[in-house]
């Protein structure tokens, strides 16, 4: 008989005091993105300053972590948005959320503000609970250079969230890194800014040793054994699978640029002419030519099969950076008019290492050069901005602060962004499903909230729009909450006989749940999300895309965003 019995880990930070907790009833079904929300309406006045007390900064992982599923052993980072001012869900890779599914900890919420200056190192462990060590040694330091220390002191099998110089200074833009398998800080929960609000619980780092834990139990071994089984085929056989383990997300750049989708020269065309020399074709014979340490597809979690990730490296045989995305490569690449691989890995490189979110800081060097602030296409430019950024002077405090707060100092009106937050690699105007889902999650302009580009719909007609959505929506808050990868979800769309439910009912002996599992796990998150925003005083003008958008078309189709008012603001009715 198993002894594993999972709790709710809470911190005080002001108290630096831990206090181990039974899961309430309410909260024992969820998990990831899913449980963030039910502890956010729960527990947070939806009002409060996002970087005072009264905010909570919450991980957890997903409900089906800690097995080595393929592509689910995801964590999720979540609290009120210093960026959106609403709610925020992160996820990223790495071990964290394995390390705390082995930990018994059901979801790690931290509380109020220290008194008085300084960072701390806060290692949690199964023997000794919660300790606490000065930081000063690393205060101010890139995670880069963060990571290999805290190694060296706690050993190479803990896992690690840490946060670089941009949480620190409490930059909107800031998100949390945590170690991969390969024990780089390369896996960030980047939206929305809770890098921030974790620097404003006066955390560097949070050191996880699963030393004495255990894998949690399963119901029913043979059952879950087969719907693994199941899933993972499906998963491996994937086409889409077999196009990411080669080119990895670098993959859409190709596909977005048919669709006249994505950003360029601060989202004002759709179509990059140099786009081959960006994409996935490129950055996979980069990758094969140059060499070891160079490699197309890598894993960021131990045990999945898709590898969707890489380790770009130069010529010279030396790291440049490791992952490159799809998304760097459109926001920090064709949106600042960059035509060069090895110049976006080397200013994600910085980005990184400051620990922020890639997509937010590309999107304010995007607005920064409309006002004039940097040349288009010069690398040497985006750096000395980026520079700016890592000296916290001014004008880094507000391009660390997003592409909002570049577009409201230097009165430029061409700024994409939503609630806030800035858009991801998708043209809204060509690919009009996905302006939907940035205009009414509760997330802000998210394309892992509801990626529709692969949906069989013309993605120019506003009226074909509601449907792929609410669907993707839905979908995806089912995934976060199971504590997958967006990329998993070709395997269990493709496993026949509900291996979703099939899974949780073998993992957890939950024998009662409906076929349709994934989607009511998204409805109740969604709802959650919803209703912690319409406290926090958000209202249907919130779920609107700019209004330049409306009006200004893309030159490559004539089109503008014309999904109906009724549509978005009905989205949700139904659920």
């Amino acid at each position: 008989m198993s002894d594993y019995k999972p709790q709710i880990w809470r911190i005080n930070t002001r108290k630096q005091e831990l206090k181990r907790e039974p899961i309430p009833e309410a909260w024992q079904r969820l998990g990831g993105r899913g449980l963030v929300a039910r502890i956010m309406v729960d527990e947070v006045d939806a009002r409060c300053d996002p970087l005072g007390p009264g905010n909570k900064l919450i991980f957890t992982p997903g409900l089906l972590v800690g097995h080595m599923l393929s592509s689910t052993d995801r964590i999720s980072v979540g609290g009120k948005s210093p960026l959106t001012g609403g709610i925020k869900e992160a996820n990223a890779g790495g071990r964290t959320g394995y390390h705390m599914a082995f930990m018994g900890i059901h979801a790690l919420i931290i509380e109020d503000t220290p008194e008085g200056n300084g960072y701390w190192v806060l290692h949690l462990s199964l023997k000794n609970g919660a300790q606490w060590e000065r930081a000063d040694d690393l205060t101010g330091l890139g995670v880069y250079e963060t990571a290999p220390r805290l190694l060296e002191k706690y050993g190479d099998k803990v896992a690690i969230a840490l946060i670089g110089p941009g949480g620190e200074m409490k930059m909107k833009s800031a998100g949390i890194q945590n170690i991969d398998k390969d024990r780089v800080p390369a896996r960030i929960a980047a939206r929305g800014g809770l890098g921030a609000v974790m620097g404003s619980k006066g955390l560097k780092a949070i050191v996880f040793d699963n030393a004495g834990g255990q894998k949690p139990p399963i119901a029913d071994p043979e059952a879950f054994k087969i719907a693994q089984r199941d899933y993972t085929k499906s998963v491996m056989e994937h086409p889409q699978s077999i196009t990411y383990r080669d080119y990895g997300t670098a993959a859409m750049t190709q596909l977005t640029q048919r669709f006249a989708g994505i950003p360029v020269h601060n989202f004002s065309r759709g179509t990059f002419d140099e786009v081959e020399k960006i994409g996935g074709e490129s950055l996979r014979d980069f990758t094969l030519t140059r060499g070891k340490p160079s490699d197309p597809s890598h894993a960021c979690m131990a045990g999945c099969t898709i590898k969707c990730s890489n380790i770009f490296g130069g010529e010279d045989g030396k790291i440049i950076v490791s992952p490159l995305e799809y998304e760097t490569i459109g926001l920090m690449g064709s949106n600042l008019d960059i035509d060069s691989l090895d110049t976006i890995g080397r200013l994600n490189w910085h980005v990184n290492d400051l620990g922020l979110d890639s997509i937010e800081v590309g999107a304010a060097l995007g607005v920064a050069a409309e006002a004039g602030l940097m040349k288009w296409g010069s690398e040497d430019d985006a750096q000395k901005l980026i520079d700016e950024i890592r000296k916290g002077s001014e004008l880094g405090r507000t391009l660390g602060d997003g592409a909002a707060a570049v577009g409201k100092k230097y009165n430029i009106e061409r700024v994409p962004v939503v609630k806030g937050q800035a858009m991801s690699a998708y043209e809204p105007r060509s690919i009009k499903g996905t302006g939907l889902t940035y205009a009414t999650t509760p997330q802000g302009a998210d394309h892992t909230c509801g990626l529709t580009i692969r949906a069989q719909v013309d993605h120019l007609d506003p009226d074909a729009q509601k449907s792929v959505s609410l669907n993707a929506q839905l979908n995806m808050g089912g995934y976060d909450t199971l504590g997958a990868c967006i990329f998993a979800g070709f395997g269990y769309a493709a496993t026949p006989d509900g291996v979703v439910r099939r899974l949780l009912s073998a993992r957890y002996g939950w024998n009662d749940l409906p076929d349709n599992i994934l989607q009511e796990l998204g409805k109740q998150t969604i709802k959650l999300e919803r209703e912690f925003n319409k406290r926090a005083g958000f209202t249907e003008k919130d779920d609107r895309l700019p209004e330049w958008m409306t009006r200004e078309p893309i030159p490559e189709t004539g089109h503008v965003f014309d999904v109906s008012a009724d549509t978005i603001d009905h989205l949700f009715d139904d659920i």
